[in-house]
């Protein structure tokens, strides 16, 4: 079906409010440090992301203005202005120092959206250390391997989930401490023996810290990305990552002085690092931030309570909402929304003419990933809407599509979706993986993994991705690490895992599994597997379908051929079959 063009002067109807001076910089003409005077900086030299987000408004006329409204799944509500928070970092910073935490060192954080989250992201930045925050519905293994592999030093977490991976700790030897925020210990239990609380350290810590001197080159962030072989891996950001999410916050997400924001992304991907902590507060906007996770009518009454004008989710929760219906948005008075973003994975075209039907405002899709920090194309505010296309590029990116040397492909040829390196939220490494990490970059090219094309006018248009990594509910995960789950089961041979298309979440994760001998396929065994597998990593990562195979398809090297599965399964061609494993 083909969708009509939203033109910007329908746009203008929608009380977009573009900063159209920003956005009508020359593409060619525009660089970074044309921005870079709008970042303070640290006395002395220097750049830190919780500086500019948080230290330079509390010391400003924004002082007061409240910077997180944040609401508790119960009803409770907090204000933090940005001079508290600049208080709270600070006291936070000043617990880390008293640890022995060191610039460079990891400090990983385990919680819910709560505002104790927020304190510590930012004072562990202000202690010179890398955050690394985690999605607080991993299982056990998700945080091991990612904690492992960082050499994490202080993990925080709240009791809930201190008791949900409880059994890992002690096989983590560069992990010395664990610090409890006792915010949600409804059940009242004490800490564990060596575990440090949270309020105690932070009643008797100082308030008054200086900032570790960092450049804008030292890593700040490190969140792990999924792939098709191997464990997850660390992707690090550097400081100067504020510069682009300054920008993209104003050019993209059509920030404002006056606007209340939302952004519904869980602090441990990197949308909700990106875009719901530096890219609002280094704009110096109010947020709100829900510590509950979807339903439609608290999402609306959200909405309102706060009087939200700009809303940043995900399709997948678009879709949710277009499931419960078009009467409940009715109830509430949403008028306070000028401005609708859309991140994750591909926003079909029928979202955003739901948008336009029922609150009466499009949604804007955007693209970018884990490994680039920070938005990269986009449909402007400034713009025409081209239903069902990612945008175009903002000021300051090289993309283009490209085939396997390098070379530019034409308007409507498909082909990878490339970068050329140098924009200031690209990652600088994967974590102890260098190799891995200059993989991603051939012929003057980063390589993104997706596929993709582009039309006449510049639009880019999404394809798929170029390798197995499972789209589900814009999380991206990686087979290897759930069929490495799999076949810890004493039933399990071997597994292959795949991504099913499904009309909410994008994909599902669908399990192919064969049986050691002895053990008969049934759904008692499938409903056991499936419970094990949950134990070990997430509910959204595990299988939401398991088939008992005889025996999977594989290369002559025993390599799992997903592609095969994949297309089996969707009764597909299997295509070129001559590497397959004979019988």
């Amino acid at each position: 079906m083909d969708y009509p063009v939203i033109t910007k002067p329908k746009l203008d109807e929608f009380r977009v409010r573009p900063n159209l001076e920003e956005y009508h910089r020359s593409v060619q003409g525009f660089t970074w440090e044309q921005l870079r005077g709008e970042l303070d900086g640290l006395p002395g030299g220097g750049l830190n992301l919780a500086h500019e987000a948080i230290d330079r408004h509390a010391h400003s006329d924004r002082r007061d203005r409240v910077a997180l409204y944040w609401e508790g799944t119960g009803g409770e509500e907090e204000r933090y202005t940005f001079a508290k928070l600049k208080e709270l970092t600070d006291r936070f910073a000043n617990v880390l120092k008293g640890l022995g935490v060191k610039k460079g060192d990891r400090v990983f954080l385990f919680m819910e959206r709560i505002p104790e989250l927020y304190v510590a992201f930012f004072g562990i930045l202000k202690a010179g250390a890398i955050a690394g925050p985690l999605f607080s519905a991993f299982g056990p293994d998700p945080v091991k391997d990612r904690l492992l592999d960082s050499g994490a030093k202080v993990l925080i977490v709240t009791p809930d989930l201190r008791k949900r991976i409880g059994g890992i700790l002690q096989s983590l030897p560069e992990l010395k401490h664990v610090i409890v925020v006792n915010k949600n210990n409804r059940s009242k239990e004490p800490l564990a023996p060596g575990d440090i609380s949270y309020e105690k350290e932070m009643a008797s810590a100082s308030s008054n810290f200086q900032i570790v001197k960092t450049t804008e080159d030292d890593f700040s962030i490190m969140h792990y990305t999924s792939g098709t072989t191997g464990k997850p891996k660390g992707a690090v950001h550097a400081h100067k990552a504020a510069l682009q999410h300054m920008a993209t916050g104003r050019w993209v997400l059509d920030l404002h002085d006056d606007d209340m924001y939302w952004c519904t992304a869980d602090p441990g991907w990197v949308t909700g690092t990106s875009y719901g902590m530096s890219a609002p507060w280094t704009n110096g906007v109010s947020q709100v931030v829900y510590e509950g996770g979807f339903r439609a009518s608290t999402w609306y009454h959200i909405i309102q309570k706060y009087r939200v004008t700009v809303w940043y989710t995900a399709p997948t929760a678009i879709r949710m909402l277009m499931r419960a219906g078009d009467e409940i948005p009715k109830r509430y008075d949403l008028t306070s929304l000028r401005y609708m973003c859309s991140v994750g994975e591909p926003l079909n075209p029928e979202a955003i003419m739901w948008g336009l039907r029922t609150i009466k405002l499009p949604f804007h899709d955007n693209w970018w990933q884990t490994e680039t920090g920070a938005i990269l194309i986009a449909n402007y505010p400034a713009m025409d809407i081209r239903p069902g296309s990612m945008g175009r590029p903002i000021p300051g990116i090289e993309a283009a599509v490209v085939d396997e040397k390098g070379k530019q492909a034409k308007p409507g040829q498909e082909g990878d979706l490339a970068i050329r390196p140098g924009w200031p939220s690209m990652f600088r490494t994967y974590w102890h993986n260098q190799e891995m990490y200059d993989s991603k970059f051939k012929n003057g090219w980063y390589i993104t993994g997706d596929r993709a094309r582009t039309d006449e006018d510049g639009y880019f248009w999404f394809i798929g991705r170029a390798d197995d990594v499972i789209n589900t509910a814009g999380h991206l995960v990686g087979p290897f690490e759930v069929e490495s789950a799999l076949i810890e089961h004493p039933a399990v041979a071997e597994a292959g895992v795949i991504g099913k298309p499904d009309p909410v979440a994008m994909e599902v994760v669908k399990a192919f599994v064969a049986l050691h001998a002895g053990y008969e396929p049934t759904d008692a065994l499938r409903a056991d597997i499936m419970r094990f597998v949950r134990q070990k990593l997430a509910a959204g990562i595990a299988p939401r379908e398991i088939e008992f195979v005889d025996s999977l398809p594989k290369t002559r090297s025993g390599k799992i051929m997903r592609r095969l599965l994949k297309a089996r399964e969707l009764g597909l061609p299997e295509g070129d079959t001559s590497t397959l494993e004979e019988d």
